[in-house]
């Protein structure tokens, strides 16, 4: 009964738009038939004139002379364009002097100068229509004489054929793409969820503070799906060819041999993947806690290559070879780390000083003021150029594939591109892109943004970057921008800037050896000494003042306060990986975490229980995968951050498709993830309520939630990040060798 009333109601569209579209589609084609044939006779009148004006001067020299062979000659070379049929000269008297061996029998002087008012310059004649059109031409001693222009016409006809086919085919598909829509609309009309819909589309509930009303639950299948629709439609925009692509590190290799052949790639970074730590009498391997190394490192797998970075390790040095390379993963080599060695004041001028100093906070905004001096930019661009060197000694070829990582090489691009000036060179900006007017406080912005244009593709996480940063560039430099194409052109170098939204390998590394949800839960709340019905929260992040720890510890310390039945029922982890240490900023953030979490731990705590379980201390990722997979809720509060993919691998460590995210609005994940619970991470009374929303979520609403987050995930993993890059950059040097051949040709 219900499918009936839904085909009745679909049919009462879908019947008068069929009718509307077939008479207009007849309304239309005799339409585009008198257009068309108006514009070929408009066409075939140019053709002649120019023509005639091209032989006037030459066929009157002929005539004066008399010189008959010639100009039969100069008639016959006329006639070898395919669509003029014949010429002819007609004398003062209207008789036939000249004409080619095409020009039609029945055509003479009086039909061709005579023109019928409906149908003009054409002429129907036996074997077809054809166009004429007549010249005057004035001769020396008072003789005159016309030109005669005849084109066959045959091709308008098929002209319009096509056109015909083409505009049936137009209207079908039309009626095919208007009737599925209006059917969709109609059913979620006749269910009353119209008005859903509607609020979606205008952006409502997209991405929304946790404050906001949500979607009606029953549209929450609906929404995902479209949610998912449109991610994928927006995102595969230019990789319509790779569409069809599993994203994972064969296709990747797949997609090098085929796009780039085989090209090895260059990585350059200030972190290195691997860091050799000497303990005692023995050399130990740490992984730092870095989202760029959990996201590049995984490609370099699949791509081998040769990664540049700065050898930080004690160990470092004892690992390398003469040439200051070692093959990793130790366990199972797939690529070559090439080691860079700083003294403590290079580190301190370019890492610590106008890096970390100055470009940080000057791009992160977050309320830290950034500090720039003249001998931090000296070292900057000191180590700009030694990594530069490497790059060129480590390139196999003359046009090498490098890509630059972060906002520690600004200058790199530029350098490279002045040794090696046919290299792709791929810069990626990890970190957000301020406005032009925040970026303007840097003393050297017209050095850093001319060292970046020097990429061949420049990368951001959000489209939001890349527009900052082509104002930017359009503020400071003289460049030609095309916002349409997203390019900009400085002195004959154009460079592309894109959004490519970063990921995580999928599946995670450890995914067959990991321990069952069941047995992380119980392993880390024995190890807190906690009961097995104890709610745990959790905080991945390196101790910097951008990622919102203080705001987080103030949400958890107000959930207590508005929710005190949790007290001694919920500890929230903070894993904390020092970093940055020797700045005095990092130092006072360190200790205001500290104090934080002591004060709030003091204030709640009550016998053995704290609320607050900080571990400031560095852990490998498969630890932190330990602690993702028996968290009840992950908290995500960054102040402002270009991605952080600290959230995508708690979504990708939860195949129990339980657990919650709770994400801060100023993350590039929270325009795709979602399902997560978005919060504005400095209102703590909001951020409050969300994690305890989280906290007592149904079981079925965070399934459904954590399977559309890992479809997402899965789908948009780093394999594909790299992919749509190294795609980029291959139809790139594909323009510049068929440029490089043509000019060459010439």
């Amino acid at each position: 009964m219900i499918t009936m009333r839904s085909l009745r109601l679909s049919l009462r569209f879908i019947i008068p738009l069929v009718i509307a579209l077939t008479l207009l589609a007849y309304g239309v084609v005799p339409l585009v038939d008198k257009l068309t044939l108006r514009w070929s006779v408009r066409d075939m009148d140019i053709r002649s004139r120019l023509i005639a004006n091209t032989l006037h001067d030459p066929l009157a020299e002929l005539l004066q002379q008399g010189n008959k062979t010639k100009i039969n000659s100069l008639l016959l070379r006329a006639i070898q364009d395919e669509r003029l049929l014949a010429l002819g000269y007609c004398g003062g008297d209207g008789k036939l002097l000249y004409r080619t061996s095409t020009f039609p029998e029945s055509l003479g002087c009086s039909s061709a100068v005579s023109q019928d008012k409906a149908t003009g310059p054409l002429h129907m004649l036996p074997q077809g229509a054809v166009h004429v059109a007549t010249y005057p031409m004035d001769l020396e001693g008072g003789r005159s004489g016309s030109l005669v222009l005849v084109h066959d016409m045959s091709f308008v006809a098929r002209r319009s054929a096509d056109t015909r086919k083409y505009v049936i085919m137009f209207f079908t598909l039309l009626g095919i793409v208007v009737s599925v829509i209006t059917v969709f609309v109609a059913h979620l009309s006749w269910r009353g969820w119209i008005d859903g819909v509607r609020a979606m589309l205008r952006g409502e509930g997209i991405l929304r503070p946790f404050s906001q009303p949500a979607v009606a639950p029953e549209l929450q299948p609906l929404v995902g799906d479209l949610r998912t629709l449109l991610r994928a439609l927006d995102t595969e925009r230019r990789f319509a060819d790779d569409a069809t692509i599993t994203w994972s590190p064969d296709s990747l290799r797949k997609l090098l041999h085929k796009q780039l052949t085989g090209e090895r790639i260059i990585v350059v970074s200030n972190r290195e993947p691997y860091i050799h730590i000497r303990k005692d009498e023995r050399i130990e391997v740490h992984r730092p806690a870095s989202g760029l190394v959990t996201a590049v490192e995984p490609v370099m797998r699949a791509c081998s290559g040769t990664w540049i970075a700065h050898g930080s390790g004690s160990a470092d040095r004892e690992t390398v070879d003469r040439y200051d390379r070692a093959q990793v993963p130790p366990e199972h080599p797939e690529y070559t780390l090439r080691r860079i060695w700083l003294t403590k004041a290079e580190e301190s001028g370019y890492y610590y000083g106008f890096a970390n100093e100055g470009l940080w906070p000057l791009c992160h905004i977050a309320h830290v003021r950034p500090i720039f001096r003249s001998s931090d930019w000296q070292q900057y661009v000191a180590i700009n150029q030694r990594f530069a060197d490497a790059v060129v000694k480590e390139a196999d070829s003359d046009d090498p594939v490098v890509l630059v990582q972060d906002y520690h090489f600004a200058l790199l691009p530029g350098m490279i591109r002045r040794s090696l000036p046919k290299a792709t060179i791929i810069t990626f900006w990890h970190i957000p892109w301020p406005n032009p007017e925040s970026f303007g406080i840097c003393p050297w912005r017209e050095e850093l943004l001319k060292g970046m244009l020097g990429s061949t593709i420049l990368g951001f996480h959000t489209p939001f970057h890349c527009k900052n940063f082509l104002e930017t560039v359009d503020r400071y430099l003289e460049t030609r921008i095309e916002h349409e194409s997203s390019t900009i052109s400085r002195r004959g170098t154009l460079t592309m800037v894109e959004s490519y939204p970063i990921s995580i390998q999928w599946p995670p590394p450890w995914q067959d050896t990991q321990a069952p949800v069941e047995q992380c839960r119980a392993d880390v709340r024995k190890e807190l000494g906690l009961p097995s019905n104890h709610k745990i929260g959790l905080g991945v992040d390196r101790q910097d003042y951008t990622k919102g720890i203080l705001e987080r510890f103030r949400a958890v310390e107000k959930l207590l306060e508005l929710h005190p039945e949790l007290v001694e029922r919920f500890t929230f982890i903070q894993i904390a990986a020092p970093t940055r240490s020797a700045l005095d900023d990092y130092q006072a953030f360190e200790a205001q975490v500290r104090n934080l979490a002591i004060h709030i731990n003091q204030r709640f705590s009550s016998g053995t229980w704290q609320p607050i379980c900080l571990k400031a201390e560095h852990h490998e990722p498969e630890e932190v995968n330990r602690y993702y997979r028996a968290a009840d809720v992950c908290m995500v509060t960054s102040l402002h951050d270009g991605m952080n993919l600290v959230a995508k691998e708690f979504v990708a460590s939860r195949d129990d498709e339980q657990g919650v995210l709770v994400l801060s609005q100023f993350t590039g994940a929270a325009h795709e993830l979602h399902e997560a619970l978005i919060v504005n991470p400095y209102h703590i009374e909001q951020t409050a309520e969300a994690l305890y929303r989280a906290l007592i979520m149904p079981d079925l609403e965070q399934r459904e939630r954590m399977l559309s987050m890992r479809a997402l995930v899965r789908d948009f993993n780093v394999y594909r990040w790299a992919g749509r890059m190294l795609l980029d950059a291959a139809r790139v040097r594909q323009r510049e060798k068929l440029a490089t051949r043509i000019g060459g040709e010439s």
